[in-house]
C-alpha cells in the first residue's frame, strides 16, 4: 500500500511536471508570436527614422549646393573679360563767378574826355566797388586795351572798343604829385635826368598786379644801374599801399592816388572789358618817360611777368 501510494505522488509530480513544462512552452509561444508582432511595428518606425533622416541629409546638402553654385557664377561674370573699354570724360572746366557790375550806358569820347562829371566821392566808390570781382582775374589775362576793334565770331559787327591812353609818344608827360606807401610826397619833377618806368595797374594784392609789380622789383637793381626810376600808381589807399610794399619789400615809390587826379591825368581810368564784362576801372598801362620829362613810349599791353624786360626792349 505504500509503494501504491509513492507511485501516485511520483505519478501525480510527473503529470504536474509535465504540465507545467507545457503551460511554459506555451508561455513562451505567446511571448514568441507577441514579439514577431511587436518586431515588425518597430521596423517600421525604424525606417521611418531612417527616412526622414536621409531627407534632412538630402535637404541639407542641397542647401549647401546652392551657395556654391552662385559662388561659382558670379566668379564667372567676374572672370568674364570686358570688350568694349568706356571712353575717359575729361573734366569739365568750372565756370568762373564774376560779379555783375552796372554799366554806363553812355559812349566814351576819347578824344573829348570829360573830368567834370566825376567827384572825389565817385572816384572812391568805382576805384572800390565797381572794379570788384573782377581784380583777380586780371592777373591771369590783362584786360583788352589796345582799342582796336573785335568783331563778334560770326556776325562782322564790332563788338567792343577798349578804353585807350589818348597820350602818345612825344608829349610832355603831365605834372603828378602824390604821396607813396610810405608817407613821403613823390613828384614827377623829382626823376628829371632819369628815364622814368610810371606803371598804372588796377589793385594792389591782385595775381597781375603782384606779378607785374614783383618782376620790377626783381630787375630794380638793373635799372637803377641803367638810369631809371619806377613810380607804380593805383587807386589804392596808403595803408594798402603799405602791406602790399612790405608784403613783396618793394624798393621803389607806389602812389596812393585815391582822388584819382593822376589816373585822370593821364586819361588810364575808362571802358574795358574782361571775361565778357565791359566795365569801368584802371586800364593797366606803362608810360616810359626820358630825361626831359618828354614821354618816350606808351605799353597798352603790359606783359605782367616780363613788365622790366618789356620796357628794356624799347630802349
Amino acid at each position: 500500500m505504500a509503494k501504491k501510494k509513492s507511485k501516485k505522488k511520483v505519478v501525480k509530480k510527473a503529470a504536474k511536471k509535465s504540465s507545467a513544462k507545457k503551460t511554459a512552452k506555451k508561455k513562451t509561444a505567446k511571448k514568441a508570436k507577441a514579439s514577431k508582432k511587436n518586431k515588425p511595428a518597430k521596423k517600421k518606425t525604424v525606417a521611418k527614422k531612417k527616412v526622414t533622416k536621409v531627407a534632412k541629409k538630402t535637404a541639407k546638402k542641397k542647401v549647401a549646393k546652392k551657395p556654391a553654385a552662385k559662388k561659382t557664377a558670379v566668379k564667372k561674370k567676374s572672370a568674364a573679360p570686358r570688350t568694349e573699354k568706356r571712353p575717359r570724360i575729361a573734366n569739365k572746366p568750372r565756370p568762373v563767378h564774376v560779379e555783375s557790375v552796372e554799366i554806363n550806358s553812355t559812349p566814351v569820347d576819347n578824344n573829348t574826355h570829360d573830368h567834370s562829371h566825376n567827384d572825389h566821392s565817385t572816384a572812391d566808390n568805382d576805384s572800390g566797388t565797381n572794379t570788384k570781382g573782377h581784380d583777380h582775374a586780371e592777373a591771369s589775362s590783362d584786360e583788352s586795351s589796345s582799342g582796336e576793334e573785335e568783331e563778334e565770331e560770326g556776325s562782322g559787327k564790332p563788338a567792343f572798343v577798349a578804353h585807350v591812353t589818348r597820350l602818345h609818344e612825344g608829349m610832355t608827360a603831365p605834372y603828378f604829385e602824390g604821396v607813396d606807401q610810405n608817407g613821403n610826397t613823390v613828384r614827377s619833377s623829382d626823376f628829371l635826368g632819369k628815364t622814368l618806368i610810371l606803371y598804372f595797374y588796377p589793385k594792389d594784392f591782385t595775381d597781375g598786379c603782384t606779378t607785374e609789380s614783383c618782376n620790377l622789383r626783381d630787375e630794380y637793381q638793373y635799372l637803377s644801374d641803367s638810369n631809371y626810376a619806377v613810380v607804380g600808381v593805383s587807386a589804392d589807399d596808403v595803408d594798402s599801399h603799405k602791406k602790399f610794399s612790405d608784403e613783396y619789400q618793394l624798393p621803389f615809390p607806389i602812389i596812393a592816388d585815391s582822388d584819382m587826379k593822376i589816373i585822370r591825368a593821364y586819361d588810364v581810368w575808362g571802358t574795358k572789358q574782361l571775361a565778357g564784362h565791359i566795365y569801368d576801372g584802371i586800364v593797366r598801362t606803362t608810360f616810359v618817360i626820358d630825361e626831359d620829362g618828354v614821354i618816350r613810349n606808351v605799353i597798352k599791353k603790359v606783359d605782367n611777368a616780363h613788365a622790366a624786360q618789356q620796357v628794356m626792349a624799347l630802349a
